[in-house]
C-alpha cells in the first residue's frame, strides 16, 4: 500500500490514505495536504492495471495537488510503499471538463493496462466551483 507520495517539480510531499470510491467517485482525504489511494484498484509498482491516486486542489493554495496541471512530460513522481521507493515519470497531463471525464474514465482508469500511476485532482475554479478535472499519468521509471 502506498503511504507517501512525493512530487519534486510541485514541492508536494504528501501522506496517501486507502478511499473508497462510493458510486464511482473518488473522494479524497478531508485533509487538503493528504492524498488518497483508491484501495480497490491497483496497487503501486504492480504489473497490471492504474493505482489511482487523487487529492485536493485549493483555489486559494494549500492544496497537495494545487497546479498538478504544470507538470510535464517526464517529470518525477516518487511513491513509497512498504516495499520501499517507486519512481514513475509522468507520461501525459490532460484537462477534463467535468461532465467528460466520465467518457474516458474506463481508459483513464482501466485496470488492464501495464501498470501505471494515475493523479488526479479538480482544476478550473470559477469563483463557485471546480469545472475541470486534471488527470496525469505516469509509468514506472526505466
Amino acid at each position: 500500500m502506498p503511504t507517501r507520495v512525493v512530487i519534486p517539480a510541485l514541492k508536494v510531499n504528501a501522506v496517501v490514505l486507502p478511499i473508497k470510491a462510493p458510486g464511482g467517485t473518488l473522494i479524497p482525504p478531508s485533509d487538503p495536504q493528504e492524498l488518497g489511494w483508491w484501495a480497490a484498484g491497483a496497487r503501486p509498482g504492480a504489473a497490471r492495471g492504474s493505482a489511482l491516486v487523487t487529492g485536493h486542489t485549493v483555489h486559494t493554495g494549500g492544496g497537495a495537488l494545487d497546479d498538478l496541471e504544470t507538470l510535464h512530460r517526464g517529470d518525477r513522481v516518487r511513491v513509497k510503499t512498504s516495499h520501499g521507493w517507486i519512481a514513475y515519470d509522468v507520461q501525459r497531463v490532460h484537462v477534463y471538463s467535468k461532465g467528460s471525464v466520465a467518457d474516458h474514465a474506463q481508459r483513464l482508469f482501466s485496470q488492464k493496462v501495464p501498470g501505471r500511476l494515475v493523479l488526479i485532482t479538480c482544476e478550473d475554479w470559477d469563483g463557485s466551483r471546480y469545472l475541470s478535472n486534471a488527470v496525469v499519468t505516469a509509468v514506472p521509471a526505466v
